[in-house]
């Protein structure tokens, strides 16, 4: 497999999105804005040469868009493999790109979120524990932290006490989400204007900056829904899975 590293002088040429074969679709374009903004950061986009579903992406974990606790690693926010890639050890060899350019960065380690089950847009947990990754911590909803240290006696990565409780004040749907997820583009307005044709409660928080991400109620920044304060899902959704949550 080729894979080709993602950078400010080819992002416009090239495909991106996992799903999405329209480069011009408002989706990849305010995926790829966002990326546009990180490349300074030290964020690393490498994908098959091929179109598909398969890359990964991370970035120094000071500069991640959640709220984690882990100076000196990497972040993966999006290790992505899937349909007729699945199976031929390219996950492996993402992740092994990865790890080797953070040695090379002089990091301590990686960290990603997951869950003790396989959660939608979350890292596979079987494999990250096939790969050496533990658990480092864990929020209220089950989201966990995990790690793979690169030196003995490093510092373990941990949340942030605003994300081990993932809970809002507000009433009704809320849900938090940045433009780090391509989907987000085409389905939260669908989703706002699915609850006002509904009489349903829904405010969707756009979160437009590191600060505020590294600040959220959620260890999940790209989509995280609420319910009357209480954490609902990560999953993406459209009209018809919203109304089926809701009981409309």
């Amino acid at each position: 497999m080729e894979y080709i590293r993602v950078t400010k002088e080819n992002l416009e040429s090239e495909h991106i999105c996992c799903a999405i074969s329209n480069n011009k679709d408002v989706q990849v374009a305010s995926k790829k804005a966002w990326l546009a903004e990180r490349f300074d950061e030290g964020l690393v986009f490498l994908k098959s040469a091929e179109r598909g579903k398969c890359f990964i992406e991370y970035i120094p974990a000071e500069n991640a868009w959640n709220p984690i606790e882990a100076d000196g690693y990497m972040y993966i926010d999006c290790l992505w493999v899937s349909g007729s890639f699945k199976g031929h050890g390219y996950s492996s060899d993402l992740l092994n790109e990865c790890i080797k350019d953070s040695k090379e960065k002089e990091k301590k380690g990686l960290c990603i979120l997951s869950a003790a089950k396989k959660k939608p847009f979350l890292a596979d947990p079987k494999f990250l524990g096939y790969k050496g990754f533990k658990v480092c911590d864990e929020a209220d909803n089950g989201i966990q932290l995990w790690y793979l240290a690169f030196e003995d006696n490093a510092k373990l990565p941990s949340f942030k006490e605003c994300a081990k409780h993932p809970r809002i004040d507000e009433k009704g749907y809320v849900l938090y989400y940045t433009n780090q997820c391509p989907f987000n583009a085409k389905y939260v307005p669908v989703l706002e204007e699915t609850a006002k044709n509904n009489g349903i409660s829904f405010k969707a928080v756009k979160i437009e900056n590191r600060e505020d991400a590294q600040n959220a109620p959620t260890p999940i920044t790209t989509y995280a829904l609420f319910c009357d304060g209480e954490y609902v899902t990560n999953e993406q959704m459209n009209d018809k899975r919203f109304l089926k949550l809701t009981g409309r």
